[in-house]
């Protein structure tokens, strides 16, 4: 099997809550997608999605992407999709960095080869572990009756996991009014709920501790992505008794690595994109899984391309590791195809069906907004 064409495609995805929150002022209200398509020499086509949560968010953008795929297209074209490996040292070779780039192709790579073999994704990762995966609410930064609320609409919809946004200024109510979040947010915990407090990076050591002391005593979550540099994590890490999970630090395999050897953190966000990729995201799971770090299966954002990709991962992670995976197709008003797996009886478990199990809708995407052929 070899890559005969690559298409790329441009879809805007509106946000279905209006207007999303994260610290430091950053509002969205909708993700710009970069969708690729791998069609092999016999016809079987695979699809991969990077959708950067926004420029200011972490260094991906979805104008960014295209152009990093432009430079990488012309040298995968008549490589075997199913050696990812020596497909993402040839990316590498043509392109350093820019791994939101790199994810939209390594994911389609995946979706080939499982079609290749008539194996799902899941299967090549390692294997399902056959459990439900919980699935995890995305709660923007809000009056803290509003992220109770929301809390409660995602717990009924069959939500175990919620992720609460923090990190307002001291201008917008400062710590205080993140400990009130915090507080509201889990006022209606319920047995089996997880909960992250992520502040995106919008704290420093001070305005953490500053909210820490102000929450309730015996409230049960875990702090993600406290702050934006390491010296900040590793300067709360010594001073707080609240476990604290990476996200936006721990992007490359060196990051993971990093993370173990100075006991920086007691787990990662796993975002596919941001890791480049499923073939990254793998190393970083095992990585983890040697150092017993827990592990969140998530993207920055996306449609059902990148909710195959997360549950695909899930699937492999085992159960007393796996905290949550993110389902992003509730994040948006569009779904740019088919694929089948509603949330149920607390979680969700990726189709059988050979690759991711997407089917796309072209009359949606359109036509391609830039092809490379051999």
């Amino acid at each position: 099997m070899k890559i005969k064409k690559i298409d790329l495609f441009a879809f805007h995805l509106p946000y279905a809550g209006g207007q999303y929150a994260l610290s430091g002022g950053r509002v969205y209200t909708g993700f710009d997608s970069v969708i690729t398509c791998l069609t092999a020499d016999d016809g079987t086509q695979g699809w991969g999605e990077s959708t950067p949560f926004g420029p200011n968010y972490i260094a991906a953008h979805a104008r960014g992407a295209r152009a990093g795929i432009e430079e990488i297209a012309p040298h995968l074209i008549g490589r075997d999709p199913r050696d990812v490996d020596r497909i993402n040292d040839a990316m590498d070779e043509a392109l350093v960095g820019h791994n939101h780039a790199k994810n939209a192709l390594d994911v389609a790579c995946w979706d080939l080869f499982g079609k290749s073999v008539g194996l799902p994704v899941y299967t090549l990762l390692g294997g399902s572990t056959g459990k439900r995966l919980p699935t995890i609410s995305s709660i923007y930064a809000g009056t803290p009756e509003d992220m109770r609320a929301r809390v409660a609409k995602h717990r009924a919809m069959g939500y175990m996991g919620h992720s609460i946004k923090v990190g307002a200024l001291d201008s917008e109510g400062g710590p205080a009014l993140d400990a009130e979040r915090i507080a509201a947010s889990l006022a209606d915990r319920q047995a089996g709920e997880y909960f992250l407090v992520d502040a995106n990076g919008g704290l420093i050591p001070e305005t953490a501790l500053r909210m820490l002391r102000a929450l309730p005593e015996g409230l049960d979550f875990v702090l993600e992505a406290p702050c934006a540099t390491w010296r900040e994590t590793l300067s709360l890490r010594q001073r707080c008794t609240v476990p604290i999970i990476l996200d936006e630090l721990a992007q490359e395999d060196g990051d993971i690595a990093k993370l173990v050897a100075l006991d920086a953190a007691d787990g990662i966000g796993l975002k596919i994109s941001k890791a480049g990729g499923l073939t990254h995201a793998r190393r970083h799971r095992d990585l983890c899984r040697a150092a017993g770090l827990t592990v969140s299966v998530q993207d920055t954002v996306g449609s059902v391309l990148s909710a195959a990709s997360i549950f695909h991962m899930g699937a492999t992670v085992p159960e007393r590791t796996l905290r949550c995976v993110l389902d992003p197709r509730d994040m948006v008003t569009v779904e740019t195809g088919a694929f089948h797996a509603p949330i149920q009886n607390g979680g969700v478990i990726p189709p059988d069906a050979p690759g991711l199990g997407v089917t796309m809708n072209m009359d949606l995407l359109g036509k391609p907004v830039a092809t490379w052929a051999d």
